[in-house]
């Protein structure tokens, strides 16, 4: 069995009726939106994402986190927030994103949280930037029971990867993937599916054959290209790729830059799924890194309450009108993501 198999095979074990009904409600409310042309929403999120915390120990040019440039309170995710939440919507839940902003192993719960979810039989997934993963600690996301583990790795030599990664150690990360392979075979563990993450952009792309090579020699299951947001783009930007495949961004005829892919006025996410920020908050998508469009507040409300509510409700309205005028989708495309 390969192990791409293997991961689809787990993810498959996680499937109920109940999950997979409310996938199916879901998916049918969302054609009939686009049809229509006008929000109509069945069922609940089958995937989510929640964050674990807003603090990192990196400082990368394109992200709030490294830039210590939130407009939000910082902090931790709590458990008992964290288990009231799990347990209102796991029973249609198939897919929980341990991840939005910031480290989430610097949240010292962060791995009791992915058992407790485990246990409700959700497939969980977390984006880790690598410098964390100790012997204890790769030894206790194997037991946490952890689906799938994405790794950055956005280069091959300590000059180019801290580029991006600024602050960050190269060998520090791949030692941390060493560990987390060596505790999967001396457990017989089939889980996490380990991936190593290449952030594409111009000074790492001469790479791309040497992360295979690399992951390969290490023994990680898969490697998957990402194309990169970049916030200032219509100047051009360093961090733009030459190879076009993996570029968000083309350059217009008057030496402006724009989003390469055309914006539909339709978006997938806000049907299936959202973000849970670390206080509670619940924004549209990962694009709304300050939580600008708040669409409710765990704190006060239901969850189902709020996904079937006003805001969410006037939210999807707008989208439907025109995406060119949210400021978060402005500089989203769907299939932004290159995977190879």
């Amino acid at each position: 069995m390969s192990l791409n198999r293997a991961d689809t095979l787990n993810f498959l074990s996680k499937m109920s009726f109940r999950r997979i009904w409310n996938g199916f409600k879901v998916v049918c409310s969302f054609y009939l939106t686009k049809w229509f042309k006008k929000p109509i929403q069945w069922g609940l999120p089958f995937t989510i994402s929640m964050e674990p915390t807003t603090a990192c120990n990196l400082r990368c040019p394109e992200c709030p986190s490294g830039l210590r440039a939130f407009s939000r309170p910082t902090g931790n995710l709590k458990e008992d927030f964290f288990r009231k939440t799990i347990n209102e919507l796991y029973r249609e839940l198939i897919y929980l994103i341990f991840y939005f902003q910031g480290e989430p192993y610097i949240n010292p719960k962060f791995l009791d949280m992915v058992k407790y979810a485990n246990e409700k039989g959700i497939y969980t997934i977390t984006s880790t930037n690598g410098h964390f993963l100790s012997d204890d600690n790769a030894k206790k996301t194997i037991e946490s029971g952890l689906d799938r583990l994405i790794i950055s790795v956005d280069g091959t030599t300590q000059e180019v990867y801290e580029n991006y990664r600024k602050e960050g150690t190269l060998e520090n990360v791949l030692q941390g993937a060493r560990n987390m392979v060596k505790w999967k075979k001396k457990m017989n563990s089939k889980t996490p599916h380990i991936i190593f993450q290449f952030l594409v952009v111009k000074p790492n792309e001469h790479q791309i054959p040497d992360i295979y090579r690399l992951a390969e020699e290490i023994g990680v299951d898969e490697v998957k290209l990402k194309t990169a947001q970049v916030y200032d783009y219509k100047n051009g930007n360093p961090l733009i790729p030459t190879i076009e495949k993996y570029a968000r961004y083309k350059e217009t005829e008057d030496g402006s830059w724009k989003v390469k892919n055309k914006l539909l006025n339709h978006c997938w996410k806000l049907w299936h799924s959202c973000v849970i920020t670390w206080d509670g908050l619940v924004v549209p998508c990962c694009f709304d890194k300050d939580a600008t469009h708040r669409l409710g507040d765990l704190k006060d409300q239901k969850f189902v309450d709020l996904w079937q509510g006003e805001a969410y409700d006037a939210f999807r309205r707008q989208l439907l009108k025109g995406r060119d005028q949210i400021d978060i989708c402005k500089n989203c495309t769907e299939g932004c993501k290159v995977w190879a």
